[in-house]
């Protein structure tokens, strides 16, 4: 079974679960960014209005343009596919009408029929319909019997909910964003500026074919020492790895169509050096075990902020600022993949640090600190939920190794 044709049985068997009588994603000329939730039903865009339907049945319908159904006709993942060419008002009400005919379940009451679109406050994943077409929608089921409700829950699980091809591909992703890393050490860094590692990082990826976890402008973020912008920063050209820095890399690279988001570190050894200084390797001794806290917390059923206060509260146990960001987010085709996060409590976040973990979901595990004089020392991993707890995805790093 091909990706698409997965996800599609997935999708039918979230809305036969959920409080939906239909799931639409209601998309129109995508090519500069269309519903996040779109690669999951077709292979490439659409240009006009496009309404893909799941309906409770497990029935799964297409409205297009006549010019963008031939692909779709060919792909064999849809039950129907029903071309328009002067509106898509018409056909969508006559579907909706057969479809929903006689098999309402969620508001019998009202007597009118839940139709599940992609709008979410908390997940950016789930929240593709734009307010232009969620307007138009709106016009078009003006006076017919059914309203417009957040498909979130659906979107969220579709997206979250990995199957065993799209835990292949994250893990495909994770092996070559780890033979960058292995192949780092060799390319005579030292010396040189964070800007240059950065274009050869660019270039490698290029070359593979690969594409960007993340914005390429700030993929991969590369840090070197005391001076460097942390986070979301820019490499320098002017800032060289030098002696007595950590130098730091975080990179996610996306591999037929999944991400993976990884960060490394090492220690630039000043002369005469043969070992990690005391306080580098009691830094990375701390992050290390509050990255191993928080994973012992993980497994399914607890909330995301349980998560991250368990690798918070060890971090700060052993002295160390605690860090200004959540200990994880959800990876897939995308390094930041929506859904439920592992991260605190805070307003910023909002009701996505409540979502309980559910087997098969990934996850990255990171945080930091910043050794005084020495830069950001920070590592990223990447885990699979289970029945029994999580499984290491990323190859752990277990010490710090010197750069030289």
């Amino acid at each position: 079974m091909d990706l698409i044709a997965e996800k599609l049985s997935q999708a039918a068997t979230l809305v036969a679960a959920s409080d939906l009588d239909v799931w639409l994603t209601f998309v129109r000329e995508t090519a500069e960014g269309g519903d996040p939730a779109l690669p999951f039903l077709i292979e490439g865009g659409m240009t006009w209005q496009s309404a893909f339907l799941v309906f409770r049945s497990g029935r799964r319908i297409a409205i297009v343009g006549n010019y963008d159904a031939d692909p779709l006709f060919a792909s064999g993942h849809w039950d129907e596919v029903v071309p328009y060419v002067q509106g898509i008002r018409e056909p969508l009400l006559t579907v909706l009408s057969k479809e929903t005919a006689g098999t309402n379940q969620s508001a019998p009451s009202e007597g009118a029929y839940r139709v599940g679109v992609n709008y979410s406050t908390d997940d950016v994943k789930a929240d593709g319909l734009s307010h232009g077409m969620h307007l138009l929608l709106a016009e078009y089921l003006e006076g017919h019997p059914y309203e417009l409700v957040s498909a979130a829950e659906v979107v969220g699980s579709l997206r979250a909910l990995k199957t065993p091809t799209e835990i292949q591909r994250i893990e495909k992703a994770i092996e070559e964003t780890e033979a960058i890393f292995g192949a780092l050490p060799a390319q005579g860094l030292i010396g040189r500026s964070e800007r240059e590692a950065y274009d050869l990082i660019q270039g490698w990826i290029d070359q593979r074919g690969f594409g960007y976890g993340w914005d390429k402008a700030g993929n991969p973020i590369v840090n070197s020492g005391p001076d460097s912008m942390i986070g979301h920063g820019v490499p320098s050209s002017e800032i060289r790895i030098g002696p007595g820095h950590i130098f730091h890399i975080d990179l996610g690279i996306v591999v037929e169509g999944y991400s993976s988001d990884i960060q490394r570190c090492w220690y630039v050894p000043k002369p005469g050096e043969t070992e990690l200084p005391r306080d580098v390797e009691s830094a990375f001794a701390a992050v290390y075990g509050a990255i191993s806290a928080g994973a012992a917390a993980m497994k399914p059923g607890v909330e995301g902020w349980q998560v991250d206060e368990a690798a918070r509260s060890y971090l700060v146990g052993q002295g160390y600022e605690e860090y200004l960001h959540a200990f994880g987010h959800q990876v897939g085709r995308m390094a930041h993949d929506g859904g439920t996060v592992l991260a605190p409590r805070w307003e910023r976040y909002g009701r996505t640090p409540f979502g309980k973990l559910r087997e098969n979901e990934v996850y990255t595990l990171e945080l930091g600190v910043t050794p005084p004089g020495r830069g950001y020392l920070g590592i990223e991993e990447i885990v699979v939920v289970t029945a029994a707890g999580i499984r290491w995805l990323s190859d752990r790093q277990e010490s710090m190794q010197l750069l030289d």
